[in-house]
């Protein structure tokens, strides 16, 4: 039996959960799993693995911005994260000398390898998008990933490779040779199950991300909702409150779902309305819905090119919270110019070639 040290970045709850079916299949093989984070993103794979062991893995302050420009907060913040990462570098040594491990899994924390222990690295951002004026730092940024990836023996891409079918586009293409040599694409990964049963919901709107942005989406939302026909559920994303508040007949405002109660919400699902991070993307794509809208958060350059990015490949309207007109904009996404995402591999064989093709030559000598 090996040991595996798993260690999700805690910016949102996606690298966590999409964690879930690595850590699942590495239990399934009789591995022994420690799980190194912090937050919620601790919370979320202590409550879905209460059998494995896990410690506080501080990680990095989340440089968002309340307004639509993220970049400069992000600059500004970077000698922090520079400071964060050296800490991190201190804090796993820390840890790697209290127990032996066998294989270390970052999800997205540059600090977390060991030179003596194989590491690897999940990442669906091998190129980043950043606005035509900063094309230098975007070109900086691709290669300090390449310098970065030499790091680890594996960087694996939840997506599939750079074709038609790829989901991240651009942003899941490697750009430096030292990526290349080391770019295992495993395709998507989620917690999010495909369920038998009747699609009885017309609508589902998920309100999430960082504050403030998430309140004035939130608010932009509760105004026009009257304006659709149909069953309607809206998952506020806000777990402090709890209940559910009935508004009228036809829709019910959730304040907070658990991970199983929002899987069940989104296979009953006829038409989704969310933010366009990877994380919903893949969700959206393992379930194979076809008809959905998505609604960037304001300044994140990820979610506003892959709402750019799926409008040009016809499979998903997108439109900004700043010129939502939701009965419009539902209309508009359900034409049939929008075809949803293209057939591709699930989960559950995905994660089973991951560890086969990958994982094993590390665990199984």
């Amino acid at each position: 039996m090996a040991h595996v040290l798993v260690s999700p970045l805690n910016w949102g709850l996606g690298h966590a959960t999409r964690d879930i079916p690595v850590i699942k299949t590495l239990l399934d093989h009789h591995h022994e799993v420690t799980i190194a984070a912090c937050g919620n993103a601790r919370s979320v794979l202590e409550r879905e693995f209460p059998e494995c062991r896990s410690v506080d893995f501080p990680d990095y302050p989340v440089p968002y911005s309340a307004s639509r420009f993220f970049l400069p907060k992000f600059v500004a913040f970077f000698p922090l994260i520079l400071k964060a990462i050296s800490d991190e570098r201190k804090n796993l040594d820390l840890i790697l000398a209290k127990d032996p491990y066998d294989l270390i899994i970052s999800d997205n924390r540059l600090g977390v390898y060991a030179s003596k222990i194989p590491s690897v690295f999940i990442t669906h951002q091998l190129h980043y998008h950043l606005p035509l004026i900063f094309w230098p730092a975007e070109l900086f940024a691709v290669a300090m990933n390449g310098f970065q990836h030499e790091k680890y023996r594996h960087i694996i891409v939840p997506d599939n490779p750079p074709t038609q079918t790829a989901l991240a586009g651009k942003l899941s293409r490697p750009g430096t040779d030292a990526t290349k040599k080391r770019v295992y694409f495993s395709g998507i990964l989620t917690s999010t199950h495909k369920c038998d049963g009747e699609e009885d919901l017309d609508y589902l709107i998920m309100i999430s991300g960082p504050e403030p942005q998430r309140t004035r989406l939130e608010k932009i939302l509760l105004q026009q909702v009257h304006k659709i026909e149909g069953r309607c559920v809206i998952l506020l994303g806000s777990p402090g409150n709890s209940g559910t508040w009935k508004q009228s007949d036809t829709y019910s405002i959730i304040p907070y779902a658990s991970t199983r109660d929002k899987e069940g919400l989104m296979n009953r699902a006829k038409f989704i309305i969310c933010r366009s991070g990877y994380t919903s993307m893949m969700e959206i794509a393992e379930l194979g819905k076809r008809h959905a809208l998505f609604i960037p958060t304001p300044g994140q350059t990820e979610q506003e090119y892959l709402s750019w990015y799926y409008e040009k490949k016809g499979w998903f309207h997108s439109q900004s919270q700043y010129r939502l007109n939701l009965p419009v904009d539902i209309g508009l996404a359900q034409q049939p110019r929008y075809t949803g995402f293209p057939a591709i591999s699930k989960t559950k064989e995905n994660v089973k070639r991951l560890y086969d093709q990958v994982l094993a030559q590390y665990l199984e000598r």
